[in-house]
């Protein structure tokens, strides 16, 4: 082989091996992707075939300034909806227009759960799809986060017991909905992203109908949303619970309703929990309006 020619073959080979692609590596050589200053904890006590677990997202000032005490944000299904709440929040603290918060996020723990079924007993005060005693148990979940859970994040995290927010999706909004019209003064903040108003023959129509013979006032800020493109009794039964809300006009509850437009049931999270987070948390905002120079 003439020498030009050979020089050329082994440029060309050497050109192929710079070229061949690296090894694909497996998950198991890299470390998950997490969220940081955040972290798990299992709880020691337990319900009828579960666990409970909290997601729990610190401000990053957190180790800084032990005297501190936070606003506190409690979502439920936290498994699924911390880290759609938590990029927001974080966005929002960088723009300075909410405070620095703890998020929990509420969840259970074990191997594989079952969320569908685990949601489906804790989340809905009556009984829904056809589940029979396999829902229903809003009222024990509602006092286990009355009893155990927020004395704990207040005990333990020095969360301010002046400034709650629960928020939830769907189920999780219903559940919302039912803590308002429960015990109204246990949070100042309420976010009801697409809640399941209508499930149960309209359970929470005839709920909310009683507690307005009491004549309570809410004290409260109160966000929920609709998707344009829920399910159509579904959305019906949201923009009812909306009409119903706004003629009330409840003293002390200072109340706002958005349709997510071009969304259906799921998409509404993460406008629905950026969007009430502004609105239940505007009192406390560090800055309004336009950035300043």
């Amino acid at each position: 082989m003439k020498p030009l020619v050979a020089l050329a073959v082994l440029l060309g080979a050497a050109s192929v091996l710079r070229a061949a692609p690296a090894p694909a590596t497996t998950a198991a050589t890299n470390p998950p992707v997490a969220l940081a200053n955040t972290e798990l904890r299992v709880l020691p006590f337990k319900g009828p075939n579960r666990q409970y677990q909290l997601h729990i997202a610190l401000p990053t000032s957190f180790g800084e300034k032990k005297d501190q005490r936070y606003p506190i944000i409690y979502v439920t299904d936290g498994y699924w909806d911390l880290p759609t709440m938590y990029c927001s929040y974080n966005n929002f603290t960088y723009d300075k227009v909410v405070p620095e918060c703890i998020i929990v996020g509420l969840g259970y723990a074990g191997e594989k759960p079952d969320y569908g079924v685990l949601r489906n007993w804790d989340l809905s005060p009556a009984p829904v799809f056809d589940q029979g005693e396999n829902s229903g148990h809003a009222a024990d979940f509602l006092a286990l986060l009355e009893k155990e859970i927020i004395p704990l994040m207040e005990r333990e995290y020095r969360a301010d017991p002046k400034h709650r927010v629960l928020a939830g999706s769907s189920l999780g909004g219903l559940f919302t909905l039912y803590t308002m019209l429960t015990k109204p003064e246990l949070f100042e903040g309420y976010i009801a992203a697409s809640p399941a108003t209508g499930v149960a023959g309209d359970w929470l129509f005839a709920y909310e109908a009683e507690f307005a013979k009491a004549s309570r006032p809410i004290n409260a800020r109160l966000f929920m949303t609709g998707a344009e493109y829920e399910w159509p009794k579904f959305l019906d039964a949201i923009k009812r619970f909306d009409t119903r809300l706004a003629g009330r006009q409840y003293q002390g509850l200072s109340y706002s309703f958005r349709i997510i437009d071009g969304e259906r049931h799921a998409g509404t999270k993460a406008e629905s929990y950026a969007r009430g987070l502004r609105f239940v948390l505007a009192p406390l905002a560090p800055e309004t309006g336009p950035a300043k120079d």
